[in-house]
């Protein structure tokens, strides 16, 4: 991998594309497994600038400057301070949401403009998803002035918090009696946490691209709570993150994440490392016991033990050894440049770490015990734990966000299937400011089937994931032009339709579909879409969906996810065993329709 020039999967441009899928998942597949998508080092380059000026740099010397806790640069005469504490969590949550931090650029599908968010937030005409049918006042999928000033609304209020100097606060100087700084005053807090709510409730994109279900909580405590009272909940909010991750990986599917997220990462340039998380290289690329133990034992264990020894811990030490661990398990996290692009997140939850649980250790009177008052404490753990809780048990009524499972592989994830020539019209969608990213890519000069070609390595990534091989199945018993087709990635399309996508598949799922279809119109059979819910935590399958953009949902069924992560990725023997559950009677399968199943 040079500097300027990638790694392109060594394959013959012109004959390439006429191949079968299945040959050229092979193919693409076996590439990934030493170079991962092969991109030029100048990108991750591009990142680590944007990371260190834009958000270290950047956001340190904005919010000591307007804290009054000194130079950005005197690290030891800011780190412990609250306000600086508080005012970076705000500065992560305006970059998140105006675009510039998680899912931006090349590594996360954007080419071309290399920034979602506010491109497509602030433009009316835009699609938006809302997330309850029900709630009133959120009817419709177009973006209006309204939605528009809500949003800037949002950010403003955001910068407000930020730029503004801290007000005094008793509980603070009961805590720490030299303190003048001040906190973030909770006045200031009420706009955010209420447009968070307004924007959410009217487009879910824009919530989930904040993270709303980490830092809204966080505002929130910052705003009703004393100091001491902010600082165990604050601890309590990232030990759930922490702990609901590290359950989520239970199972089956985290083992096929980490292969291909360590072949991804330019941080392990030697090849024969890359090779050791797969079982025989190159004729068995399911992940090996070295992928099982990194998934294991350096993911699950890590994020359940090492938080549980900070929350409880009164030992100096031990506790030390814990923060240790926690920044160097995000710094590997960042050093991955995992597609979804989340280094901001991680960087900040390494800094919050080393505040929270050394700056305000349990034995200076910040352990769980120490709140004020154990119905409060029971109330935030309750809580913290609703949704991750329900949406483990019912993934299709919560985000995976909310859920807790972050990088866990049990995502909802979909595979879009067009007939010939179909996807450009997806380039005559109304106030979309993007194109397609194949044509980014020729727009950046790539030739046309290079753009293909690099376009079809994210299906690939695809295969290498538990949910991969089920979603395929699917394609190929429903299709048989499927190697006339163009399959995309769904997580990277959805992308240029509606500005951001962090691995949720509940952002491109019957919703977009529709609202796409509004605006375009695909012929039957131009659009077909093939849609998987995540797994719930009691069951052993997955719950798939066709779907028909001209049509609606025209079957359903289920997988089990053994059959899914026993088989290799380009499915050398053939679809796994599916069950279907329900047939559209105009839909592939011919069959007479019955009763469907729930959502």
């Amino acid at each position: 991998m040079g500097f300027t020039k990638g790694d392109f999967p060594p394959v013959d441009v012109e004959t390439f594309l006429g191949k079968p899928l299945r040959e050229r998942l092979k193919e693409l597949a076996l590439h990934w497994v030493q170079y991962g998508f092969g991109t030029p080092k100048m990108i991750h380059t591009i990142y680590v600038v944007k990371l260190l000026l834009l958000y270290v740099a950047g956001g340190t010397a904005l919010v000591t400057w307007t804290s009054g806790a000194g130079p950005f640069w005197d690290v030891a005469g800011w780190w412990n301070e609250p306000i600086v504490y508080q005012k970076l969590v705000l500065w992560t949550v305006f970059l998140e949401v105006t675009g510039l931090a998680g899912s931006w650029g090349p590594i996360a599908g954007k080419f071309k403009p290399m920034t979602g968010g506010i491109v497509f937030w602030a433009r009316p005409g835009t699609i938006r998803l809302r997330p309850w049918k029900r709630v009133p006042f959120t009817g419709g999928d177009r973006r209006t002035v309204v939605d528009v000033l809500l949003y800037l609304a949002f950010l403003a209020s955001l910068l407000a918090a930020i730029v503004l100097p801290g007000a005094p606060s008793a509980s603070l100087t009961a805590a720490l009696p030299d303190n003048t700084s001040g906190l973030v005053s909770p006045a200031l807090l009420i706009a955010p946490i209420a447009l968070y709510v307004l924007n959410g409730l009217r487009d879910k994109t824009i919530f989930l691209a904040a993270r709303g279900e980490q830092y809204l909580p966080a505002l929130v405590f910052f705003a009703a709570l004393p100091f001491a009272d902010m600082i165990i909940a604050a601890k309590l909010l990232i030990c759930t993150v922490w702990i609901g991750a590290g359950v989520s990986k239970f199972g089956l599917h985290f083992t096929n994440v980490v292969a291909p997220m360590v072949s991804n990462s330019p941080s392990v340039p030697a090849k024969w490392i890359k090779r050791l998380h797969y079982r025989d290289f190159p004729r068995d690329i399911r992940p090996s016991k070295v992928a099982t133990f990194m998934a294991h034992v350096g993911g699950t264990t890590v994020e359940i033990v090492t938080p549980l020894v900070l929350l409880l811990s009164t030992d100096r030490r031990l506790t030390i050894a814990g923060v240790v661990l926690m920044v160097v398990f995000h710094l590997f996290i960042t050093s991955t440049f995992p597609l979804a692009a989340p280094l901001e997140w991680n960087v900040l939850f390494g800094y919050l770490t080393v505040f929270l649980f050394l700056g305000f250790p349990a034995w200076d009177g910040y352990g769980v015990g120490d709140m004020s008052s154990p119905w409060l404490l029971a109330g935030i753990v309750a809580a913290l734990v609703f949704f991750p809780i329900l949406g483990n048990l019912r993934p299709d009524l919560v985000s995976f966000l909310p859920s807790m499972r972050q990088y866990a592989g049990n995502w909802a994830s979909a595979l879009w299937a067009f007939a010939p020539g179909a996807e450009e019209k997806l380039n005559t969608l109304p106030h979309r400011p993007t194109m397609n990213q194949v044509d980014q890519l020729q727009a950046m000069g790539y030739p046309r089937a290079v753009a293909e070609i690099t376009m079809q390595q994210t299906i690939a990534w695809r295969s290498m994931h538990s949910q991969g091989r089920g979603l395929f199945s699917v394609l190929m018993k429903n299709l048989p032009d499927l190697d006339r087709r163009t399959v995309r990635e769904a997580e990277f399309g959805c992308n240029s339709l509606i500005g951001f996508n962090f691995g949720d598949g509940h952002l491109h799922n019957i919703d977009l579909i529709n609202a796409v279809q509004s605006r375009v119109g695909f012929a039957p059979g131009e659009w077909i879409v093939v849609w998987v819910e995540s797994q719930a935590i009691h069951r052993k399958v997955q719950h798939y969906q066709v779907i028909d953009a001209a049509l609606g949902v025209i079957e359903r069924g289920t997988w089990k996810v053994s059959d899914a992560v026993r088989e290799h990725p380009w499915l050398p023997d053939g679809p796994i065993p599916l069950d279907v559950t329900w047939t559209h009677d105009q839909g592939v399968r011919g069959a007479v329709a019955t009763e469907p199943l729930p959502g």
